[in-house]
Protein backbone atom coordinates (compact mmCIF):
# COMPACT_ATOMS: atom_id res chain seq x y z
CA UNK A 1 0.00 0.00 0.00
CA UNK A 2 2.64 2.30 0.55
CA UNK A 3 4.34 2.05 -2.53
CA UNK A 4 1.19 2.99 -4.17
CA UNK A 5 1.09 6.11 -2.66
CA UNK A 6 4.23 6.92 -3.56
CA UNK A 7 3.55 6.24 -6.91
CA UNK A 8 0.88 8.32 -7.02
CA UNK A 9 2.21 11.31 -4.96
CA UNK A 10 5.21 10.97 -7.84
CA UNK A 11 2.39 11.52 -10.48
CA UNK A 12 1.05 14.26 -9.27
CA UNK A 13 4.18 16.18 -8.79
CA UNK A 14 5.02 15.00 -12.29
CA UNK A 15 1.76 16.08 -13.79
CA UNK A 16 1.93 19.67 -11.74
CA UNK A 17 5.30 20.03 -13.14
CA UNK A 18 3.90 19.88 -16.76
CA UNK A 19 0.80 22.02 -15.51
CA UNK A 20 3.63 24.64 -14.25
CA UNK A 21 5.54 24.77 -17.90
CA UNK A 22 2.68 24.62 -19.95
CA UNK A 23 1.04 27.78 -17.89
CA UNK A 24 5.10 29.39 -17.75
CA UNK A 25 5.45 28.97 -21.23
CA UNK A 26 2.30 31.07 -22.36
CA UNK A 27 0.46 28.86 -24.44
CA UNK A 28 -3.17 29.76 -25.41
CA UNK A 29 -6.51 27.67 -25.20
CA UNK A 30 -5.35 26.24 -22.04
CA UNK A 31 -4.37 22.25 -21.97
CA UNK A 32 -6.96 21.70 -24.89
CA UNK A 33 -4.94 24.19 -27.12
CA UNK A 34 -1.68 22.36 -26.04
CA UNK A 35 -2.55 18.91 -26.17
CA UNK A 36 -4.21 19.22 -29.73
CA UNK A 37 -1.93 22.29 -31.49
CA UNK A 38 1.51 21.05 -29.60
CA UNK A 39 1.62 17.67 -28.36
CA UNK A 40 -0.76 16.03 -31.11
CA UNK A 41 -2.69 14.41 -27.89
CA UNK A 42 -6.52 13.99 -27.39
CA UNK A 43 -7.11 16.72 -24.60
CA UNK A 44 -8.35 14.69 -22.14
CA UNK A 45 -5.34 11.85 -22.65
CA UNK A 46 -3.06 15.34 -22.08
CA UNK A 47 -5.54 16.74 -18.79
CA UNK A 48 -4.88 13.26 -17.06
CA UNK A 49 -1.24 14.03 -17.36
CA UNK A 50 -1.39 17.44 -15.79
CA UNK A 51 -3.92 15.66 -13.00
CA UNK A 52 -1.24 13.11 -11.94
CA UNK A 53 -3.92 10.22 -12.93
CA UNK A 54 -2.16 8.71 -16.09
CA UNK A 55 0.06 5.73 -16.07
CA UNK A 56 1.80 7.08 -19.35
CA UNK A 57 5.19 6.25 -21.25
CA UNK A 58 8.51 7.75 -21.17
CA UNK A 59 8.35 8.78 -25.18
CA UNK A 60 5.00 10.51 -24.26
CA UNK A 61 6.59 12.52 -21.29
CA UNK A 62 9.85 13.25 -24.16
CA UNK A 63 7.53 14.59 -27.08
CA UNK A 64 6.08 17.14 -24.17
CA UNK A 65 9.51 18.08 -22.80
CA UNK A 66 10.46 18.84 -26.57
CA UNK A 67 7.52 21.43 -26.99
CA UNK A 68 9.22 22.80 -24.01
CA UNK A 69 12.25 22.48 -25.09
CA UNK A 70 13.60 20.92 -21.72
CA UNK A 71 15.67 17.65 -20.85
CA UNK A 72 14.25 15.23 -18.75
CA UNK A 73 17.06 15.87 -16.59
CA UNK A 74 16.10 19.32 -15.96
CA UNK A 75 12.84 18.58 -15.61
CA UNK A 76 13.02 16.06 -12.44
CA UNK A 77 15.63 18.94 -11.44
CA UNK A 78 12.90 21.51 -11.42
CA UNK A 79 15.05 24.06 -13.71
Amino acid sequence: MKEEETIETTLKAIGDRLKQLREAGGFEGGYVGFAIHHVNMQPKQYWKLEAGTANFTIKTLLRVLDVHKITLEDFFKGT
